[in-house]
């Protein structure tokens, strides 16, 4: 007989508190929602503490979740109250997982001669930065530096991201740490702003470049302007006075992947 674990158990309790950043933070846990992303993660290489299931769940979705695990990790089985409890979703997923907080080193990072990377500075909105992450799991970004905001591993962000926050790199640090990071390797800082003095096709984004992208409303602190090396402008023809962030990422970033396109890659 499977025991289902209802909402007032104590690590149901747990876990739910794990919707809260402080918490996480405390806990130094995360909570993946969904077999997407919790499969995402362990493609990554994460290992989960424990793997909670819905009543209904069946074997199959078990054994898939088992197989780079071993048979014997924990699996805890929950009520629909219970999963309603831990979820942020509106819909909870019947599958869920419990992983430690990824912790990355910046100093076992190894970049290409053609390295793309993004500084997220001061992002708030979780589907902006999961879009974000998304497009830059598309284009080939070899790592994230993720400067105050929103936090990277927060439900909505992982959900947002469909999983991809752990498929491409990504560093919470002080934007101080990041500039100097930045430097220490050679790195071209480029920033997209109105007043940019070139349209950013126009620009040479071959070699290793990082695009800084500013918070939605306010934009790019003068921290970031300052210490850009360039500064592009996208161009805009209507009445609009900025774009949403995401696409303003999707734009340069793939604008770089084209300029290092060879004629032998495939499309």
């Amino acid at each position: 007989m499977v025991v289902l674990l209802g909402p007032h158990n104590a690590r149901v309790k747990q876990y739910a508190a794990l919707k809260k950043r402080a918490e996480r933070e405390r806990q130094g846990r995360i909570l993946v929602e969904g077999l997407r992303e919790v499969m995402r993660a362990l493609e990554a290489g994460l290992r989960p503490e424990v793997l909670l299931l819905g009543p209904e769940e069946d074997e199959a979705i078990l054994a898939t979740l088992l197989g780079p695990l071993g048979a014997r990790h924990p699996v805890l089985r929950l009520s629909e109250r219970a999963l309603e409890r831990i979820s942020s979703r509106e819909h909870p997923a019947p599958v869920a997982a419990v992983f430690p907080a990824p912790h990355r080193d910046l100093r076992a990072v190894s970049l290409s001669e053609q390295a793309i990377l993004l500084v997220l500075a001061g992002l708030e909105k979780p589907g902006n930065v999961g879009a974000i992450l998304r497009t830059a799991d598309a284009v080939g970004v070899e790592l994230v530096l993720a400067t105050g905001g929103v936090d990277v591993y927060s439900p909505q962000v992982i959900r947002n991201s469909t999983g991809a926050v752990f498929t491409v790199p990504v560093v919470p640090l002080q934007e101080e740490e990041a500039l100097h990071w930045i430097r220490s390797q050679g790195i071209r800082l480029v920033a997209a702003h109105p007043e940019g003095t070139s349209l950013y096709w126009d620009v040479d984004l071959r070699g290793p470049v990082a695009f800084v992208l500013g918070a939605e409303d306010v934009g790019l602190s003068e921290f970031w302007l300052r210490a850009a090396d360039q500064v592009v402008r996208i161009p805009m023809r209507g009445i609009a006075d900025s774009l949403n962030v995401s696409v303003s990422a999707a734009l340069l970033l793939y604008e770089a992947l084209r300029q290092r396109r060879r004629p032998d890659d495939v499309p």
